[in-house]
């Protein structure tokens, strides 16, 4: 079953898509800034692994035009526990085990939300991102297991993950992916681990 998801907020809509299989394992809320070619793809990978899929814009179209609107952590960061919260209160995912996978600039807003909402966070896979953007409290506070992964010739993204390492309270790893290979396929791997802990 697939669903079109719009969330109201002050500032206009955002859009998203569930893709819910039969008997799903889990639900992963691909958080982006705004749409990417790859979604499908991603969406896809973790769909052959038996989960749901949430992709979801945190950008309205408006903000969308404002080249310095992914850098915005506090308000990425409200509309990711926004989505979060809406979850809980639709049947068709509220009682999912959950995970967010996100990438680039949306990183520090996934690992601030998680730790806010340690509950019902299970996980957080991270493609690239400066996720020391974070801060020093939310990175202490995450209990959500965190996977990064990097392309090889990522050294700015692997730089502020070691800086935010002496920070990191709860279980994380990193992992490096091939240039042009699928990032959710190692995601999805270690997500099902996790769900079925």
């Amino acid at each position: 079953m697939n669903r079109f998801i719009t969330l109201h907020t002050s500032h206009g809509s955002l859009h998203g898509q569930l893709a819910l299989p039969d008997n799903p394992c889990g639900l992963v809320l691909i958080a982006r800034a705004h749409h990417a070619a790859e979604d499908a793809v991603i969406s896809s990978s973790f769909a052959q692994s038996g989960c749901a899929t949430l992709t979801m814009e945190l950008l309205t179209a408006q903000e969308v035009q404002f080249a310095d609107a992914t850098q915005n952590v506090p308000r990425l960061t409200q509309r990711l526990i926004d989505v979060l919260d809406m979850t809980r209160n639709d049947g068709d995912m509220e009682k999912l085990p959950l995970a967010i996978f996100t990438s680039g600039d949306v990183g520090p807003a996934a690992i601030r939300a998680a730790a806010q909402r340690d509950m019902q966070v299970r996980a957080v896979a991270c493609h690239g991102g400066l996720i020391d953007r974070a801060g020093a409290q939310a990175l202490k506070l995450l209990v959500a297991p965190l996977l990064m992964l990097f392309d090889a010739d990522d050294a700015i993204g692997q730089t502020a993950y070691q800086r935010a390492t002496s920070h990191l309270g709860g279980v994380h790893t990193m992992q490096m992916v091939e240039i042009g290979d699928d990032p959710a396929s190692p995601a999805a791997i270690w997500f099902l681990g996790l769900f079925s802990g």
